[in-house]
């Protein structure tokens, strides 16, 4: 009996250690309504995973430098963050800036992130693209291996939401 109350106290043990290490990566992510990576990253802070950036996060996907703890969040060679204003269809059809959308969307990034914004004019309907060294210093480096890159799970939207949650359908793509 021993055995077996050893046996099973090791299996939950070693499910428990797997759980605490999983991870999700997002690569080619262009980004969508801001709502929907709003409530998908609050999922994902909750769930403690680690977030590797293997490519490219525009847009709504840039909200998870907010939503997941910075010491959650590695970034390879591959991250590109692309930025730019929140918008709507106008009238006439053509995309025009949402100002509070945008307004609520830089205020979800950290400092580092807000200060390099800054830096280059804010948010415009023009995208804006961090990579390389910029990046490299503002968060940890994570290095894969190419069997790793390709098996790991990509972070993409499962539904769709409203941007702000008033009916906006406020775009951040």
């Amino acid at each position: 009996m021993k055995l077996v109350t050893g046996l099973l106290a090791v299996v939950f043990m070693l499910v428990g250690i797997g759980a605490s290490h999983a991870v999700v990566r997002i690569g080619e992510d262009r980004g969508g309504r801001i709502g929907t990576y709003v409530d998908k990253y609050q999922d994902l802070r909750s769930s403690g995973d680690t977030v590797i950036i293997d490519g490219l996060c525009a847009s709504a996907c840039t909200i998870v430098l907010g939503a997941v703890p910075h010491d959650k969040i590695c970034v390879t060679s591959h991250a590109n963050l692309g930025f730019h204003a929140a918008w709507d269809f106008g009238a006439n059809g053509r995309a025009v800036t949402n100002r509070e959308a945008t307004q609520m969307l830089y205020s979800m990034y950290p400092s580092p992130i807000k200060h390099w914004i800054s830096a280059r004019g804010g948010l415009t309907p023009h995208m804006i693209f961090l990579r390389g060294k910029a990046l490299l210093s503002m968060y940890r480096p994570c290095y894969l291996d190419a069997q790793a890159a390709s098996s790991a799970t990509s972070a993409a939207p499962a539904h769709q939401h409203d941007a702000i949650g008033r009916g906006s359908r406020a775009l951040a793509r």
